[in-house]
Formats: C-alpha cells, structure tokens, sequence
C-alpha cells in the first residue's frame, strides 16, 4: 500500500502527453514522465485494499482481471511513494521481465481491477512501473549479471518476442546455455514490427538486448528454423527446445474483390513502415505509404489503433476505421461488474489523433466490407460497407452480427488495412518439429503443462494459447523455462 488516506487526498494525475497535431510530425514516444514528487503521490494513492485484485490475474467472464505476473503491485507502489527505489525495483524485477515492454504496450488488466475503481479512478499502476524500471537504468542499478556456474545444459529458443525472450532470460539465470533464433532481422517479434515506435521506441528493445547478451545468451537473427536451418538438425544440438513463434497467421477478409492491390495486412503494414524507419529513416522507400490516400482500417482494437496513428503520421488524406461490433458504452453497465474488465468506450491516441486532424472519430461501429471496388488497374478505390445488427442464433442462442439489408453505401478507399487478428502459428513451424496442432491451430501441449509429444520440445506464449497480452505471453515465458528447467535438472529453482 502507500498512504492509508492517499487515495482521498490526491486525484489520479497522468503523464502529459504531447498535444496530436505536434506528436503526428514523427514517429517518437509521446508522453513526457511526471516531476519525482508527484509521481510519488500516484504511487501514495494506492490503498490498503486487503484483497489487491490488482496483482491477481484472473479469467472473469472469460476476460483477464489483475495482472497475469502477480507483480508485487502494492509492495512497489508503497516503495515509490516512500523514496526507496532501490528496494522498489528489486520488488518490480521479482515477478516481471520485462517491465520496460509492459508498461509501454500493456491494456493495464491491473488497473482495471484497482479497488480505487469502485469510487474514483485507479490508481497509475502502469506508469509507476515505467518510473522504477527508468530509474533502475538510468541510475545504473540495471547491469548485466551474468550466471556464475554453468550447467553444461543446452537450450534454443525459436522466437524472440515476450515469452521467448522471458524463457530465455530465466533459463539464462539458472545456467543453461540459451540461444535465441530469429527469422526477421531484429528481435522482439511483435514488439518490434507489430507495435509502431511512437508507442515503443525500438531503443528500448535494443537496450534489454544489449543486457541479455552480455548475461551470456546467444542472438541469432535472420535464420528460418525448418528452412535455413533444419529442426532435426536443431534437436541434435540442443538439450531442449522452446518453440515460442507467435500467432502469425492474420485473419483474412473473404470477400468480392479481395485479390485488389492496395489492400494489406496490418502487421505487413506496420512492420514495413518501422523497418524503414529503423534501416533508413524512411530514405528506402521501403515504407508502405498512406500519403495522399484514403485508409480504410478494418477492425479495432490496439493493431488497428497503431494503424490509425501511423497512417496519421503519414499524412494520409482521411482515416476509417471500421468495427463490426457495437458502440461500448462510455461507463461500466451493471452486467459488467468491477473487478471484470470494464467494457466501454476507449479512445486511444490513434482515435484522438484522427479526431484532431480530421474533426471526427475514424471509427464506425456495427459496419463491414460487402464488396472491394477496383479501378481500371486492379487497385482498390472504393469500399462497398455494409451495416450489421445483433441477432439471436436459433440454434446456440448466442447473439451474432448478420447484415442489414438495404443498408450498402459506398466510400473511397486507396489503401486497405485489415487488422482482423490472428487464427493461430503456422503449421510450417510445427510440421518441421513434428508437434500437432490443437483444434485451435495452437500447439497441442499435455495437459497443464508446456510441453508437446516430442520430450525435447516445449512450447509457450500465443503459439501456445492463441493471440493474448503482452502479459500472458511473458507469464507463459517464465513458467515453460520452469519446466524445461525440471526436464533438465530434475528439479528447478525458478
């Protein structure tokens, strides 16, 4: 906790941010960080709750609740409030691997299952975690400690987002000798191509790299494991695997006139324009361009968000965005009780900036694409949309959204960005290792546990449970190195 009768006496204060119009000229973090005193007053509002669902990571109506890590929230909260950032980090760094990643690019679950929520608003939880873990490296406490005895034990990792590099650190931390495989050319994974860097400076990930390397774990970029580099080849070599590559298959659109040019998938989107900025500043020409078009996004959430604020910096011509699903509503409805996670409006920095520069939210809700139109060239230039409504299935009694008839209307569109989400990994992967899939194209694994039918391979993050948090992934990173660390050893500390 901090102080008993903070909550009361102090009002839940936010970073600054840069105002729209000044922040879309680039593609820089945005958010200016809170003088010491009064960050230590958010840090004071955090209160004696007794039970702190804030670090509980529960499934509540099939949503997350609390953070899925158990951080130590109001222990570091109580640290920060009175001084002692040492100590606070060391209490941060106990439960979560990367607190530089998630307090970036985290929803904030823990937040949203602050008790403060119940009259008044939550406590920063989230940017408190970016205080501490800047303060550790800034003033030097963040250093590489490399393992002092060796177990002889061989890990490879394949994959280099959250939860490959969470395993991979704590298997680093016990001994083993880990290295890192990635197909692209940096690592991170989603974090690195998925997630454009005005929301995580790829500073950030290139630093805990630097860290890790000289911790001891091998990097290994540009390899294609079951291409360049064969599996069995891999499962000689190696005491143990840890299949950690993602949900990578984005979800398509199946509709008329989907083989026009001009229409992307969002992450082929975003990462285009970050590898640009990363090699060459845009120089390459290598980004695809929104300059001058209209963008159509299809779906919400926080990939279609980025897509908005990149096409945005872009100078895109307009920006729509398209929901199937209706409007939340602006504040909880009595079905959707705290702790759950609260299911109302959000507007994100993309929304607020698309409202600044084109005087409107991007986003139409309950409306989908019937029909892609095409120029004489094959290119995309208009959309036919077409409105949708809830309805009762008959047959499960759940509520689906079937289209309204009469209701098309057409809208120009140069560019098209489907952000739909993800089905699940990529067979390839798991055909190359021999591994099956479950019924919903994850990695099958035995029962509570990480690892697949072949002993040696063990699998974590969304290619084991579907597309989920940052989070998640980093729990599921940290709890497979322990039991890739029992398989091993026999036993694990971690």
């Amino acid at each position: 906790m901090g102080k008993p009768t903070g909550f009361m006496e102090y009002m839940r204060a936010e970073r600054e941010a840069i105002p729209p119009k000044e922040r879309i000229k680039n593609f820089d973090e945005f958010h200016l960080p809170l003088p010491e005193e009064d960050r230590n007053k958010q840090a004071a509002r955090c209160m004696e709750c007794g039970v702190p669902f804030c670090q509980s990571g529960l499934l509540i109506g099939g949503m997350t609740s609390g953070c899925p890590l158990h951080n130590l929230i109001p222990e570091w909260n109580d640290l920060l409030y009175t001084g002692n950032m040492p100590q606070a980090l060391n209490r941060l760094l106990k439960t979560n691997s990367f607190p530089e990643f998630t307090s970036r690019v985290c929803p904030a679950p823990c937040e949203a299952a602050c008790t403060c929520n119940l009259n008044g608003k939550p406590v920063t939880i989230k940017e408190n975690e970016m205080a501490i873990i800047e303060f550790g490296y800034e003033s030097g406490l963040i250093k590489p400690a490399p393992p002092l005895v060796r177990t002889g034990k061989k890990v490879a990792v394949i994959g280099s987002g959250p939860s490959g590099l969470a395993a991979a650190d704590q298997l680093n931390k016990r001994g083993h000798s880990v290295t890192v495989l990635e197909r692209s050319d940096r690592i991170g994974g989603l974090m690195m191509y998925g997630i454009p860097n005005m929301k995580l400076d790829k500073k950030v990930i290139e630093r805990k790299k630097k860290l890790m390397e000289e911790e001891g774990i091998l990097f290994v970029t540009g390899v294609h494991v079951g291409k360049e580099v064969l599996a069995e080849q891999i499962l000689k070599e190696f005491d143990a695997v840890l299949l950690a590559c993602g949900a990578s298959n984005p979800r398509d659109i199946d509709v008329a006139g989907r083989d026009a040019a001009g229409i992307y998938f969002a992450v082929d989107y975003l990462k285009s324009v970050t590898k640009s900025l990363l090699d060459s500043n845009f120089s390459d020409k290598q980004a695809i361009s929104a300059k001058g078009k209209h963008v159509v996004v299809i779906g919400g959430g926080d990939t279609g968000n980025d897509c908005v604020g990149t096409a945005i910096r872009q100078q895109a011509k307009s920006v729509i965005q398209l929901e199937m699903m209706p409007k939340p509503p602006e504040r909880r409805l009595e079905s959707n009780p705290w702790p759950e996670w609260p299911k109302v409006l959000k507007t994100d920095y993309g929304q607020e900036e698309a409202i600044a520069v084109f005087g409107k939210d991007p986003r139409l809700y309950q409306t989908t694409v019937k029909e892609f139109l095409k120029d004489k060239n094959g290119a995309v230039n208009k959309l036919k949309l077409i409105n949708l409504a809830p309805q009762k299935d008959e047959k499960t009694g759940r509520m689906r959204m079937t289209e309204v008839a009469g209701s098309e209307t057409i809208i120009d569109a140069d560019l098209v960005l489907i952000a739909a989400g993800f089905l699940g990994c990529e067979k390839a992967t798991a055909d190359a290792f021999k591994v099956e899939l479950d019924a919903r194209t994850n990695v099958a694994t035995e029962a509570d546990s990480y690892r697949t039918k072949n002993k040696k391979v063990f699998t974590a993050g969304d290619m084991h449970r579907g597309q989920s948090l940052v989070v998640w992934a980093i729990h599921e990173g940290r709890t497979s190195a322990r039991e890739i660390d029992e398989f091993l050893m026999g036993y694990s500390n971690l």
